[in-house]
C-alpha cells in the first residue's frame, strides 16, 4: 500500500520573506495594565524586538525600568513615561521606533496617530472595540503607514475564526452556536465573541455567555451536523498569548504595503496547501 505524504504548509517565497525581519525591531508600547505587562515581558524576552518605551496614562511607575519592574534580564531601554511627559512628536524624536503596539484604550491612537502617519511608523492595535469614527480614522492613517487592528490578537483565536469560516463554507447547513466564558466581573459580551458571531452570521443576541471565577477567556464554536458535532475551542491560559500575537503581527506587518490589515490577512498565506 502506498502511503502518501504531504507537507501541510506551503513555504512560499512570500512567507519566507515575511519571517526575515531582523533582530532589532524597535518597539514602543501603549498601555501597561495586566495585559500590557504580559505583552512587555514577551517583547523583552524576544530576540527580534527592542522595547524602547512604554506610555501609560498616569504618572504611576514613571521613569521605572520595565525590565527591572518585571524581573526580566534585559539591557533594552524600556522606560515608562506618562502621556503628559512628552508629546508624541517629542517622544518619537528622542526615542524613534519601527512599530507602536497599542494595548491602551480606544483613545490611545489620538496621542500617536498623526506622528505615526508622518513618520511611516507601523501600528499594531489590539484594542477590543473602536467606535465607527475611530475605525474611519485608522483607515485614513493607513493611507500613509501600515496598520493592523485585531480585537483579539492571539494567534489561536484568529486561526479558530479562519477554520470556522472554512467549515461553514463546507457545510453551510449546520447549526452554529457561539459560547464565551470570562471572569466573574466581566459584564459585557466579549468583543471577540461578537466578531466570531459576525463572521459566521450568528445573531449577536444568540451568543451564550458564562461568567465564573477568574477565567481569562474561553471561546468555543459548536457546529451541529445531523449525525456529528464539531467543536472549535480556544482558551487563553495566560495573557502572554496576546504578546505572542502582537509579536507575530509586528514582524509580518513590516513587510506589507501601507494599508489597514487584520490578523486574518497575515495568517491566510499559511493556509495554502501543496497539491
Amino acid at each position: 500500500m502506498a502511503i502518501a505524504s504531504c507537507r501541510v504548509f506551503q513555504q512560499t517565497s512570500e512567507i519566507s520573506t515575511l519571517l526575515v525581519v531582523g533582530t532589532s525591531m524597535k518597539v514602543g508600547l501603549m498601555g501597561f495594565g495586566r495585559t500590557g505587562k504580559a505583552v512587555a515581558s514577551v517583547l523583552l524576552e524576544s530576540q527580534e524586538t527592542s522595547l524602547q518605551w512604554v506610555i501609560r496614562k498616569t504618572k504611576l511607575l514613571e521613569y521605572r525600568s520595565v525590565p527591572e519592574f518585571l524581573g526580566v534580564l534585559s539591557d533594552e531601554p524600556g522606560l515608562i513615561y506618562s502621556k503628559n511627559e512628552f508629546t508624541a512628536e517629542d517622544l518619537l524624536d528622542r526615542f524613534p521606533v519601527d512599530v507602536i503596539i497599542d494595548f491602551s484604550s480606544q483613545h490611545g491612537v489620538n496621542y500617536y496617530g498623526e506622528e505615526a502617519r508622518k513618520r511611516g511608523i507601523a501600528i499594531v492595535s489590539a484594542i477590543s472595540c473602536y467606535p465607527p469614527e475611530k475605525i474611519e480614522y485608522l483607515k485614513q492613517l493607513s493611507d500613509s503607514t501600515k496598520i493592523l487592528w485585531s480585537p483579539n490578537i492571539t494567534i489561536g483565536i484568529n486561526f479558530l475564526i479562519i477554520a470556522a469560516k472554512i467549515l461553514k463554507n463546507i457545510a453551510p447547513y449546520t447549526d452554529i452556536e457561539v459560547i464565551e466564558e470570562h471572569f466573574k466581573n466581566k459584564a459585557e459580551t466579549s468583543g471577540t465573541a461578537k466578531k466570531i458571531a459576525l463572521c459566521l452570521d450568528v445573531p449577536e443576541e444568540a451568543i451564550k455567555t458564562i461568567r465564573a471565577g477568574g477565567i481569562i477567556g474561553v471561546h468555543e464554536i459548536l457546529f451541529g451536523f445531523p449525525h456529528q458535532t464539531v467543536r472549535l475551542k480556544h482558551e487563553s491560559i495566560a495573557r502572554e498569548a496576546f504578546g505572542n500575537g502582537a509579536l507575530f503581527a509586528a514582524k509580518h506587518l513590516l513587510n506589507k504595503n501601507n494599508g489597514l490589515y487584520s490578523m486574518e490577512d497575515l495568517l491566510l498565506p499559511y493556509f495554502q496547501l501543496l497539491k
